[in-house]
């Protein structure tokens, strides 16, 4: 969320900004909403002055025994007109917060202009893509031949983008989450935590999936949410607080099984796991001194790749451009691990500096060790990785001629010493 006088006084800037991230927001909007605030608290604090001095008047005629019903009948008028302004105001203000609430992050002077992903900017490739010397299957054709991923049952039980793990694909499944944890908790300095994964809205907001992407998460009728990923958990963790500078940064990863409508994506990666209503992720969360957050932000990266060059699996990294990177983040890298069954990359790993967009809606500051005013911290997310795209990615890049598949070195203590996956 951006500061309300922000808003107000950066309104062309803002304009270019929300060009850039082809973002449709009625700024016009928002500065006649504004005026009329304006010009309407100052009407309010007019009569709410005059009534206050009529009461005084009043008070003082009584005492001497004179009539006052003539200011008590003019304050009555008064006192109706700053109810119905007031209600004016709370109509106008919902409206100018949901303008706060939906306004996109500004992005850093680093992301890179562009109008799609066809613009994001190339930064890193590691290791090479497997010759193979026979035809490659996709995941989803190993997964039901070997018998360890069963899509028809996944959609007899939930319906459709519902998988069901069976056997050493759901061991697979669980060895990936232990393994990602383990190396972020032993290697990389963060601290595992285990959250809720129904959650109340205001957490949601905190982190900017409410209200604008109310329509791709799932809502039980007592108004909680089932999150669509840690991120909303471990950044709400500290929320409404005031944290002292040398807490700084914080580390935090979860595991966590998340929730998506995936709303507006008919037709696109139906089949496979790619696009699920459910699915596992491991996520890494980091509060930081803004000072800072930018070089954590670049270490985040790292960590996300460290768990795909411990499993061999090529991929590269791009720098979204202004047109691609997310509602909040201020800058992001992808990881792109390489698809065989494809012959292209794709995403397994988004990594965001927030700045103090998220912060801000939550009430998450720090204190600074000289003294002064608290600060807003920065926020940054990062998958550490998507666990079912880890899987599919495994399968296609370790398959072999006769269907099945090898499991990396480092997965290996993870599933009691197996070595491969076959019939």
């Amino acid at each position: 969320m951006l500061d309300l006088k922000y808003i107000r006084n950066n309104i062309e800037f803002l304009k270019g900004i929300l060009a850039n991230r082809n973002a449709k927001i009625d700024l016009d909007r928002f500065e006649q909403l504004d005026e009329e605030r304006r010009e309407l608290l100052s009407e309010v604090e007019t009569l709410k002055y005059k009534r206050n001095n009529a009461s005084q008047e009043v008070g003082k005629l009584k005492r001497a025994g004179e009539d006052a019903s003539h200011i008590i009948e003019e304050m009555g008028d008064v006192s109706s007109s700053i109810k119905a302004i007031d209600k004016k105001l709370s109509v106008i203000e919902e409206e100018i917060r949901y303008f706060q609430m939906t306004i996109p992050n500004v992005y850093h002077e680093s992301t890179p202009v562009g109008n799609d992903d066809t613009d994001n900017i190339l930064v890193r490739t590691w290791g090479e893509p497997a010759k193979f010397d026979f035809d490659v299957k996709p995941h989803w054709e190993l997964g039901e031949e070997l018998e360890i991923l069963d899509f028809e049952r996944g959609v007899k039980l939930g319906g459709s983008r519902f998988t069901l793990y069976r056997g050493a694909g759901a061991r697979l499944e669980r060895a990936l989450i232990n393994f990602m944890l383990d190396l972020h908790t032993t290697e990389h300095g963060y601290t595992e935590h285990l959250t809720p994964i129904l959650v109340k809205p205001e957490i949601c907001e905190g982190t900017g999936q409410l209200p604008k992407f109310g329509d791709d998460m799932y809502k039980t009728e007592d108004d909680m949410y089932l999150i669509s990923t840690s991120e909303i958990t471990l950044t709400n963790i500290h929320r409404g607080e005031t944290l002292s500078e040398t807490d700084l940064p914080k580390y935090y990863t979860a595991f966590s099984p998340c929730f998506r409508r995936e709303a507006g994506s008919y037709g696109r990666d139906i089949r496979g796991l790619i696009r699920q209503h459910q699915f596992n992720k491991v996520e890494m969360v980091k509060l930081a001194h803004p000072n800072d957050s930018n070089e954590e932000l670049e270490k985040m990266v790292v960590n996300a790749e460290t768990v795909l060059q411990k499993l061999g699996l090529p991929y590269r990294v791009v720098q979204l451009c202004t047109g691609d990177i997310g509602f909040s983040a201020t800058k992001t890298y992808d990881l792109e691990v390489w698809l065989p069954s494809e012959d292209t990359y794709r995403e397994i790993s988004s990594c965001s500096n927030c700045g103090d967009f998220q912060a801000r809606r939550m009430g998450l500051r720090f204190k600074p060790a000289e003294g002064g005013k608290s600060e807003f911290v920065h926020t940054l997310n990062g998958s550490g990785l998507a666990v079912g795209r880890t899987l599919l990615a495994v399968m296609e890049n370790y398959q072999q001629a006769d269907g099945s598949f090898l499991i990396p070195e480092a997965l290996k203590p993870y599933m009691g010493g197996l070595d491969v996956v076959k019939k």
